[in-house]
């Protein structure tokens, strides 16, 4: 699993909110048009997949930012707002 910041830039409101809506399903919103998701490969393969058919590459922007757990110690966060998204720990069975 890999923490995912997904930020998004959409000038239309309907698929604006029709993105955030489908990201609330996969993450924490963390600011206006920012979400972290701890995801394995595959749901986030699907998240790529999804949001594919809802945005128009001619107006919008989406970037995905992987923050793997030896950088996940070194992000900053500042000010107000929720805590940073952890990675799962370990279960051992």
């Amino acid at each position: 699993m890999l923490l995912y910041i997904v930020v998004y830039d959409i000038p239309i409101d309907k698929r604006r909110q029709k993105v955030h809506d489908l990201l609330k399903g996969y993450g924490k919103w963390v600011q206006y048009s920012t979400f972290e998701c701890v995801l394995p490969t595959a749901k986030f393969a699907e998240l790529q997949r999804r949001l594919g058919k809802l945005i128009n590459l001619d107006e919008d922007s989406i970037r995905f930012y992987p923050v793997s757990g030896h950088t996940l110690g070194n992000v900053q966060t500042w000010g107000v707002g929720p805590p940073l998204t952890e990675l799962p720990g370990s279960v051992i069975i």
